[in-house]
C-alpha cells in the first residue's frame, strides 16, 4: 500500500495559493476562543497521507511565531492549530497559517462537518483501480500470445497495442502518484511517491524502447499491474482508515444540522446549529436529536442517552434536568435552554477526544516517521547502486535498469508507514466501542507501561450517589418530613432522601439552607425543623463518628432528634472484579481518598485493597502520585473531581469517568463513559496488546525488507513480482492490526438502567 504523500490531486501551487485562501475575518469567525489570547483553527488538508506529511506540515506551522502548537490528524486529514491573537505587539494574521500550508505544497480550507458525509477521494481511487485493472487484464491477455511464441510481426503489433492501452491508464490511474511526486519535487523535497512514480515511468519507458527497436520482451503488463496493485493498496488503506473512524463519523452524524429556536414573542425560527448561542430556547419534538447542551425548561420526555453512557435504557428528563447534544427525544416534546454552543457541547468534546487519539506524537510513531524521512534518499541510492553494479559488472544495461526498477518498487516502506497508525486507529476505535475515549496514541503507550493504579474513592470507586441504608426501620412520618425538607436542597444526601420517600410529602413554605450544615424551616406555630449534620440539627452537639463508616443526616424538631438517617455511597458495578483483574495482571492497587478513615477503611476491606490513604487534600494526592513516580513506579491515576486534577496530571497516565468535573476530564488521558469499572483493566489490556501488535508490525516490515531487498538486487524479482510483494507486506500489517478487534471486555456484567452522567439525578441536598 502506498503511504504516500504531500500534495494530492489539485494541490495548490505557491504562485496562485492566495486566490484560494480564506479571509482573515472568515478564519477568526471559524476559530475557537481558548481564552488568554489563544485561538484554535481547524483546517482540512486533503493531501495528507503519511507520517512524512504530518512532520512536514507541523514543522512548517510551528515555524510561525504566532503558532503555539499544531497537530495533524491523519485519518480526518485535519490540522488543529492553536495560535496567539497578538504577535510581537501586533494583531496576528490567521491567513499566514494557510500560506504556510500552501508553501509546504498542500491545499487547505476551513473544515466543515459536511466533509464527513462525502468521500470523493475514495470514489476516485475506486475508479482508478477499475481503469488500471481493465488495462492490466487486457495487456496480460496480449502478453499470453507473445509468451506462446507469436511471430515477430504479431509480437510487435501486440506490443504496440499494449503500449497504447498502458499510456492512458498510466496517465489517468497514476495521477495520484505523479501529482504527489511532482508537488514534492517542486517544493524541493522527496516523498514516498517519488520512487514509485520513477519506477512506473522507467518501466514504461524501457518497454517502449524495446517495442520501437523490435525487442523480444516488453514489460507493459508489469507496469500496469504494478499500478493496479499500488492503487489497490492505497484504496484498502483509505477504506480501512474510514472504517476505523466510523465511530467518530457516526457521532458527527448524530449532531443535528439545526434546530427550531423560540423567540420571546412565541415565534419559531430554524437556525443552523453553528448559529445557536447559549441562552437560546430550542424546541425539541419527539424523534428529534438535541442540537446543543442545555437544561430542560419545560416538558417531559424519555431520552435515548446511549451515546453518553453506552446503555440502552432511556432516561426520563423534565424541567431542570441537563441534556446533552446528540441525545434523542423518544416520547415527548421539550423546550431546552442552550447552555453551550455547538463547538463546546458534549458531542463535540467526545468527537475531539476520538480524533485526538490518532494525532499524538507517540514514541512508536516518531520512530516510523524518522524511518520515512530517510526512506527516499536511501532507496534512490540503493537503486542507483544496483543499476551501476549490474551495468558495470554485468555489462547488460537493460537488465540493470530492470533491477533498479524492481528495487524502487520492492523497497517501498508502506508496511513500515502503516505499522503504527493502523494499530492506533483500530485500538482507539475498539476502546470507543467499549465506552472509553483516548486522547492520543502516546497515552496508550504510557498506559501499557503501568505497574500501579491509584483510585480516588467518591465518584470513582463509588458512583457518588448515596443510598439510604435504614429506610425500612425509620418511621414513615419522619421520612416524609425529612423528604419534604430535602426537596428544597440540592445536596447528594438530600437527593437520596427525597428519592427514598413514597407518597405525598408535607409542604414547607419557608425553607432556608445553610451551606455545609443543612436546611431548616419554621412552621406557623413556631416549631423549627432542621435537617442536616448533628451539630446543626441539635444545636452544636457533635456525635462521635470515628468508627462509623456511613454518612448521617439528622432530622430534629426544636433541637430534639426525631430520626437519624444513615447513607452509604453506592459502589460502581464490577469494582471488585476490576480490582481482582488488575491484581491478576500484576498491577498494584491503592486508594487515595479525601474521605474519613472509617469510610475508606471499610471500602478498602471490601475490595481487598491493603494500601490506602484517607483525609488527603488535593496537594496530598498530587504529592503521593509524584512520590510513586520518583520511586520508579509507572502510576495510573483514576479520579473524577476538580480536587483530583493535580493528581491526574502528576501520574504517568490518568483515567476519569464521564461523570467527572470538566477540569478532571480535561486533565485525564482517558475518559470512560459507562458506570462499570471493567473499563480500567480493559483499557490496560487493549493498550498492551496494541503495543505488542505495533512491535510485531515493525518486525514484519523490517523482515520483509531484509528478505526482499537482496532478492531484488540479485535480479530475481521482476517489476511485477516486486509490486505483488510490496502490496502483500502492507496487507499483512493491516490484517495483523485488525486482530485487535477480537479483544472483548470480558466478565462485564449488565448494570441495568443508568442515568446520564451529566444530568442532575432528582433533587438534592444538604451539605
Amino acid at each position: 500500500m502506498s503511504c504516500c504523500a504531500p500534495g494530492s490531486e489539485g494541490a495548490l501551487e505557491i504562485g496562485r495559493a492566495d486566490a484560494a485562501l480564506a479571509s482573515a475575518e472568515e478564519l477568526r469567525l471559524a476559530s475557537r476562543d481558548l481564552g488568554a489570547g489563544l485561538f484554535q483553527t481547524d483546517l482540512s488538508v486533503p493531501g495528507v497521507y503519511c507520517g512524512a506529511c504530518i512532520t512536514t506540515l507541523e514543522k512548517a506551522l510551528k515555524a510561525l511565531p504566532m503558532v503555539e502548537r499544531a497537530r495533524v490528524n491523519l485519518s480526518s486529514k485535519r490540522v488543529a492549530i492553536v495560535w496567539r491573537a497578538v504577535d510581537d505587539g501586533q494583531p496576528a494574521d490567521p491567513v499566514a497559517l494557510m500560506r504556510a500550508i500552501a508553501a509546504s505544497g498542500y491545499q487547505s480550507h476551513l473544515f466543515t462537518a459536511a466533509e464527513e458525509a462525502s468521500d470523493e477521494q475514495r470514489n476516485k481511487l475506486i475508479r482508478a483501480v477499475a481503469v488500471s485493472g481493465f488495462a492490466a487484464t487486457n495487456i496480460m491477455l496480449l502478453s499470453v500470445s507473445v509468451w506462446s511464441g507469436a511471430d515477430a510481426a504479431t509480437r510487435d503489433m501486440f506490443h504496440w497495442i499494449s503500449a497504447m492501452i498502458a499510456a492512458p491508464a498510466l496517465i489517468y490511474a497514476g495521477r495520484f502518484f505523479y501529482l504527489s511526486a511532482w508537488n514534492a519535487l517542486a517544493h524541493r523535497r522527496t516523498n514516498m511517491d517519488v520512487p514509485i512514480a520513477l519506477a512506473i515511468t522507467l518501466s514504461y519507458a524501457v518497454s517502449l524502447w524495446e517495442t520501437i527497436h523490435h525487442g523480444e520482451h516488453a514489460w507493459f503488463d508489469a507496469t500496469v499491474s504494478l499500478l493496479f496493485f499500488l492503487l489497490i493498496g492505497r484504496t484498502l488503506d483509505h477504506i480501512m482508515r474510514d472504517r476505523a473512524r466510523s465511530a467518530v463519523s457516526g457521532l458527527a452524524r448524530l449532531s443535528p444540522r439545526g434546530a427550531m429556536v423560540l423567540s420571546d414573542d412565541g415565534s419559531r425560527d430554524y437556525r443552523p446549529v453553528e448559529d445557536i448561542r447559549p441562552g437560546d430556547r430550542i424546541a425539541v419534538s419527539a424523534g428529534d436529536r438535541i442540537a446543543v447542551d442545555g437544561v430542560v425548561v419545560s416538558g417531559v420526555s424519555d431520552l435515548d442517552v446511549s451515546i453518553v453512557n453506552g446503555e440502552s435504557a432511556p432516561l426520563t428528563v423534565a424541567a431542570g434536568n441537563l441534556v446533552q447534544a446528540g441525545t434523542l427525544s423518544l416520547t415527548g416534546s421539550l423546550v431546552v435552554r442552550a447552555t453551550a454552543s455547538a463547538r463546546d457541547s458534549f458531542l463535540s468534546e467526545i468527537i475531539g477526544l476520538m480524533e485526538a487519539a490518532e494525532g499524538g506524537r507517540a514514541r512508536y510513531r516518531r520512530i516510523a516517521d524518522r524511518a520515512a524521512q530517510i526512506y527516499s534518499p536511501a532507496v534512490h541510492l540503493l537503486a542507483l547502486g544496483s543499476f551501476a553494479g549490474w551495468g558495470v559488472l554485468g555489462g547488460d544495461w537493460k537488465q540493470a535498469m530492470l533491477v533498479a526498477i524492481s528495487v524502487l518498487i520492492i523497497t517501498c516502506p508502506c508496511a513500515l508507514g502503516l505499522a503504527v497508525p493502523v494499530v492506533q486507529v483500530v485500538a482507539a476505535g475498539r476502546l470507543f466501542r467499549n465506552g472509553i475515549m483516548v486522547k492520543d496514541g502516546s497515552a496508550m503507550e504510557r498506559l501499557a507501561e503501568i505497574d500501579s493504579v491509584a483510585f480516588d474513592k467518591t465518584g470513582t470507586l463509588t458512583l457518588g450517589r448515596p443510598r439510604l441504608l435504614n429506610g425500612v426501620s425509620v418511621g414513615a412520618e419522619h421520612l416524609a418530613l425529612a423528604a419534604g425538607l430535602a426537596a428544597h436542597s440540592r445536596h447528594p444526601l438530600s437527593r437520596a432522601l427525597f428519592d427514598a420517600a413514597r407518597g405525598p410529602l408535607p409542604q414547607f413554605t419557608t425553607v432556608r439552607e445553610i451551606p455545609g450544615a443543612g436546611v431548616w424551616s419554621e412552621s406557623v406555630d413556631g416549631t423549627i425543623f432542621r435537617l442536616g449534620n448533628r451539630a446543626f440539627a441539635c444545636g452544636g452537639v457533635q456525635a462521635d463518628m470515628d468508627g462509623d463508616a456511613s454518612s448521617q443526616v439528622v432530622l430534629s424538631r426544636d433541637g430534639e432528634v426525631l430520626e437519624t438517617f444513615r447513607f452509604e455511597d453506592m459502589l460502581r458495578p464490577d469494582a471488585e472484579k476490576a480490582v481482582l483483574r488488575l491484581k491478576d495482571r500484576g498491577v498494584a492497587v491503592r486508594i487515595l481518598s479525601g474521605d474519613r478513615k472509617p469510610v475508606v477503611m471499610a471500602l478498602a476491606r471490601r475490595l481487598g485493597v491493603g494500601d490506602w490513604q484517607d483525609s488527603l487534600t488535593p496537594r496530598d494526592k498530587a504529592d503521593a502520585c509524584a512520590a510513586m513516580q520518583q520511586s520508579g513506579h509507572r502510576l495510573l491515576m483514576v479520579g473524577d473531581g476538580i480536587n483530583d486534577a493535580p493528581a491526574l496530571a502528576a501520574a504517568h497516565v490518568s483515567i476519569a469517568p464521564a461523570t467527572a468535573a470538566d477540569v478532571g476530564r480535561q486533565a485525564a488521558d482517558f475518559v470512560f463513559m459507562r458506570e462499570s469499572l471493567e473499563a480500567i483493566p480493559f483499557a490496560i489490556e487493549a493498550s498492551r496488546r496494541a503495543g505488542r501488535l505495533i512491535r510485531e508490525n515493525f518486525a514484519l516490515a523490517i523482515g520483509y525488507n531484509v528478505i526482499a531487498v537482496p532478492v531484488a538486487i540479485a535480479g530475481y524479482a521482476t517489476p511485477l513480482i516486486a509490486a505483488v510483494a510490496m502490496s502483500t507486506s502492507s496487507l499483512i500489517v493491516v490484517v495483523n492490526a485488525l486482530r485487535l478487534n477480537r479483544l472483548e471486555m470480558r466478565d462485564a456484567t449488565a448494570t441495568g438502567p443508568t442515568r446520564s452522567p451529566f444530568a442532575p439525578q432528582g433533587v438534592g441536598v444538604i451539605s
